[in-house]
């Protein structure tokens, strides 16, 4: 069977030819006799396979040299659990932005370990719209003010980092790391799922300035202590290996195929412009987020008929375009549309979304 084009909002597509080379590599990772699975974390070998995957995450992005890379296990979500225990270090207190589901999410998380309070919410327009943030509504005592810089289930993101004055702003960038390039030095943590944009699922990546390290809260599990992670160059036990060699072989792909972020984000806000240009265009089809709060990663539309939905997504799948179904809590569909996702992908969805809207006139 040939390959679809897979537009799922996570586990997705990895680039094709990440997948030729981790296939080449399989049974014999360069001469070592073994695969990349079946060794030691502690060896030579892969030693020198998550420091080349931490070198070059540094270069792709430019991580400052005062920032901490920790490949991390547990996904997103144990972040929800470490930020505040590594970072409520003063007053105990942290304001959260909820924009969609994971950061209520992370919200309701943090709300375990201090006080925690909203600044600001999408929810009264159903996060169609990215809510604002002004720095004279953050309390000054505020440990750091946490966001999720893109929404994957509504399809949303921050058109512009908020601006939190000298209080650490903390982003869950899952859906969006490595679409674009990214002024670190604005955050004082990034952590993001690998499984959309970086890699297999198995690998949470965190970038943390140094300064918000080692003041981790005592009943702090030794696992989600980002000091003991440091340390311990991110192997304390044994990391996700199979997971990190494959994120290493997509940051290689970024800058070596694709020329780096600049030119990343030159071809997916290519994709996003052509798919959302011909939803507004569109007599069937309509994109419910804002324009000013559209995200470049998923693209949620909708037809306004939920059986009309449905068999959109059925006949697409047959045609090879599969995982379009939103998700359930708001239905219609979703485009994902990461880095992976060739520019022809999303040709080949506009030309079915075409080919069904006039089906649907006749």
């Amino acid at each position: 069977m040939s390959r679809v084009y897979n537009f799922s909002a996570g586990p997705s597509m990895l680039p094709e030819k990440v997948l030729q080379i981790a296939a080449g590599e399989m049974s014999d990772y360069r001469d070592s006799g073994m695969s990349v699975m079946e060794m030691s974390h502690r060896s030579a070998v892969y030693e020198g396979i998550i420091q080349d995957a931490q070198a070059v995450l540094r270069s792709v992005m430019q991580i400052p040299d005062d920032y901490q890379v920790l490949f991390l296990q547990g996904g997103a979500t144990t972040q929800f659990s470490a930020v505040p225990l590594n970072l409520l270090r003063h007053s105990g207190n942290a304001d959260y932005v909820i924009s969609g589901q994971f950061s209520q999410k992370a919200y309701e998380e943090a709300k375990r370990y201090g006080d925690i309070r909203i600044l600001a919410s999408g929810r009264d327009n159903n996060f169609l719209r990215i809510p604002q943030v002004e720095v004279a509504d953050i309390r000054p005592d505020a440990d750091y003010v946490h966001i999720c810089l893109n929404n994957t289930i509504f399809g949303s993101k921050f058109a512009k980092i908020p601006d939190t004055g000298s209080i650490p702003l903390v982003a869950d960038v899952s859906s969006c790391i490595l679409s674009e390039p990214i002024d670190v030095s604005r955050f004082g943590l990034l952590y993001a799922g690998a499984q959309k944009n970086m890699g297999p699922a198995g690998l949470t990546v965190v970038i943390v300035r140094e300064d918000l390290i080692g003041k981790a809260r005592e009943i702090t599990p030794i696992m989600l202590d980002y000091k003991v992670a440091a340390d311990n160059h991110s192997m304390y036990n044994t990391p996700p290996c199979y997971a990190i060699y494959i994120c290493k072989l997509v940051l290689e792909w970024i800058r070596d195929d694709i020329g780096g972020l600049d030119k990343m984000a030159e071809i997916n806000k290519r994709k996003a412009g052509k798919l959302y240009n011909f939803i507004d265009s569109s007599r069937l089809f309509t994109a419910p987020v804002e324009v000013d709060s559209r995200s470049m990663m998923n693209v949620a539309f909708v037809t306004g008929d939920a059986e009309l939905d449905r068999r959109f997504c059925l006949e697409a799948e047959r045609r090879g375009l599969v995982n379009l179904k939103g998700h359930r809590s708001v239905g219609g569909m979703r485009a994902s549309i990461y880095n992976a996702m060739p520019e022809a992908g999303v040709d080949a969805l506009i030309t079915f979304m075409k080919e069904f809207e006039t089906s649907c006139s006749k």
